[in-house]
């Protein structure tokens, strides 16, 4: 049986990063001592997050282009409907 797929984000692995000594100064003069891991980690998931939206965005604007013309020739025909202001 799979475990809930909350399960695995309270789960945690050890792993190692290197950051340059200037993003690590900056980043302990501003994260609580001990709250590196939490801000790294959110800020990943808000990378992946906003990088998932950007492929989306522009696999709907694939769509949309392609269908360009489609749908701006229903616009044109709809608005024959439409009475003169």
């Amino acid at each position: 049986m799979m475990p809930p797929w909350w399960y695995h984000r309270l789960m945690k692995t050890k792993t190692s990063i290197s950051l340059s000594p200037d993003l690590l100064a900056e980043l302990d003069r501003v994260v609580p001592e001990g709250g590196r891991s939490e801000l790294i980690e959110k800020a990943i998931w808000r990378y992946l997050e906003l990088s998932y939206r950007e492929i989306r965005d522009r696999r709907d604007l694939e769509l949309l282009d392609g269908a360009a013309d489609r749908l701006n020739s229903e616009a044109l025909e709809a608005l024959k409907f439409q009475p003169p202001l």
